[in-house]
């Protein structure tokens, strides 16, 4: 770590801190009882995939109007790829119900606003003015909202309810801050 160190021109601790970033990305393993025991497990692409600036516009559990421009909190970078096919924006997740889907408390999810979804995609809805992120499950006249943990209920939808699909969770991003289950 001193011999790194000193190559990048940062201090040991810094260095070291890297090391461990790069071993839990996936791009070095170490080999015990080596010195110098680092081994380089795969490259970073050669090519930079393009990113864009999605807006954070608050918590999933956030009422109306939920993406008005003055919830703005913040911004969060997503591939082009993921972004380009619609207006995208960024909600951050409160609770566990879909932990079962590898969304957890803290996460960001990345949702293209679309008014339509289809049978089995993970959704943002409008329930009357509470937001919640959910599994969409439509069979012919029934439609629930399905969260991805056995603690909760599906919430079967009546043709009285106020339901509004806002959008399709189109990825998810780990709190960084998050180092639980292995991050």
């Amino acid at each position: 770590m001193a011999e790194l160190a000193e190559s990048l021109g940062i201090s040991q601790a810094s260095a070291h801190e890297q090391v461990r970033q790069l071993e839990r990305k996936g791009y070095l393993r170490r080999e015990p009882f080596k010195a110098r025991g680092l081994v380089v497990i795969k490259q970073p692409e050669d090519d930079v995939e393009d990113l864009v600036p999605v807006p954070i516009v608050g918590n999933v559990a956030a009422g109306t109007p939920l993406l008005a421009e003055e919830n703005r909190v913040g911004e969060v970078l997503v591939e082009g790829r993921v972004a380009r096919s619609g207006r995208c924006f960024a909600l951050r997740v409160t609770g566990d119900s879909m932990a079962g889907a590898g969304i957890r408390d803290h996460d960001l999810v990345i949702v293209r606003q679309q008014p339509v979804a289809e049978s089995g995609d993970i959704v943002v809805a409008l329930l009357g003015d509470d937001a919640t992120v959910k599994r969409l499950f439509i069979r012919e006249h029934q439609i629930e909202l399905r969260p991805e943990n056995i603690k909760y209920k599906p919430m079967p939808i009546r043709a009285e309810d106020d339901l509004r699909i806002i959008g399709k969770v189109v990825a998810v991003r780990r709190d960084e801050n998050d180092t639980s289950q292995g991050g």
